[in-house]
């Protein structure tokens, strides 16, 4: 048999097997130097910068439709930023791809991570991953909890200016207030946003100034508001912690309890006029009946007197009745 190959071996002129070979090279070749220009520049870059990212990497992230550019720009951000254990941080190639393919935004999570990490806060991947994808802005999320931010109560964009209270001796107050808030990473998921916060203070502040006596109380203590306010706790089950509740402005508004007690005064005036009316009516109608019965009973005295006769003349017939001379 290996005579029979070497004998078929020995026909195959010499230089088509240096064809073979060279076509085989000239393929490799090709194929390196457009692998080369195509992710030359991706991979030297990542590897001047220390990031582990290697070639078999690059090219699977074009099949599996990754934008390789954006992984190694995110992967080299956390490396110069000191996050490139990959072991503490979790912030590895491979999960980057994962959260791009998942439709998250991996520049906003490295950000995100940055910035923590330049603040001491313990954020790992998997939870600004987690935040990511929940629809939230992980990166403002993070900048709220390091640097508070104010919001306003009554929320402007509501189309109100100020909220409106009203103490206990009738005077409306109305309010405007300043919530300094900052943002809780461990409730960010499933807590509550601004808009059920500015919600809370607001009831809060129309309870607080509700529980007034009266008015110049609110007007010499606003603090009170405040306070009253942040005992109550208004920041559970939601995603900030609030820091401080300032009152900005406060402004007299009517007397509704004064209004309201004239309103009720007109209100009773007009029952009072409309009962004695009743009773003006029930009165002339006793007195029409009153003259209904006196005519009534006349009638029946002249019936009466009408069968006097009738009845005299009767006796005098049966002889009942005799009439007596009158002596002179």
């Amino acid at each position: 048999m290996s005579d029979i190959t070497s004998g078929l071996v020995a026909q195959v002129p010499w230089w088509s097997i240096w064809l073979i070979v060279g076509i085989i090279g000239g393929v490799i070749l090709i194929t390196f130097v457009i692998v080369v220009l195509a992710y030359g520049a991706l991979w030297f870059q990542a590897y001047m910068s220390s990031a582990r990212v290697s070639m078999w990497s690059l090219i699977g992230m074009s099949f599996r439709q990754v934008n390789a550019r954006l992984i190694v720009q995110a992967k080299i951000m956390a490396v110069q930023a000191g996050l490139g254990n990959e072991r503490e941080t979790g912030i590895s190639t491979r999960r980057l791809e994962a959260h791009y393919l998942a439709g998250g935004n991996v520049m906003n999570v490295i950000k995100a991570l940055i910035a923590a990490h330049r603040a001491q806060m313990h954020l790992t991947f998997d939870q600004a991953a987690a935040i990511d994808l929940a629809g939230r802005d992980v990166l403002d999320a993070v900048r709220t909890s390091i640097y508070p931010k104010v919001i306003d109560c009554p929320d402007p964009r509501s189309g109100r200016t100020m909220l409106s209270a009203i103490a206990k001796n009738g005077v409306e107050l109305k309010v405007r207030a300043r919530v300094t808030v900052r943002t809780k990473m461990e409730t960010l998921i499933g807590g509550a946003t601004e808009e059920t916060v500015i919600a809370r203070v607001g009831e809060g502040i129309i309870t607080a100034i509700g529980s007034a006596e009266t008015h110049l109380e609110v007007l010499e203590h606003p603090d009170r508001i405040s306070k009253a306010v942040l005992e109550r706790g208004l920041d559970q089950q939601t995603a900030f912690q609030i820091v401080s509740i300032d009152i900005a402005d406060i402004v007299v508004g009517q007397n509704i309890g004064a209004r309201l007690q004239y309103d009720q005064a007109e209100a009773d005036t007009r029952v009072a006029r409309a009962k004695a009316e009743e009773r003006r009516a029930l009165a002339m109608a006793r007195s029409q009946e009153m003259k209904a019965q006196v005519a009534y009973n006349r009638a029946q005295v002249i019936l009466a007197e009408a069968q006097v006769p009738i009845a005299m003349a009767k006796a005098i017939r049966e002889g009942k009745f005799e009439l007596i001379p009158q002596r002179n």
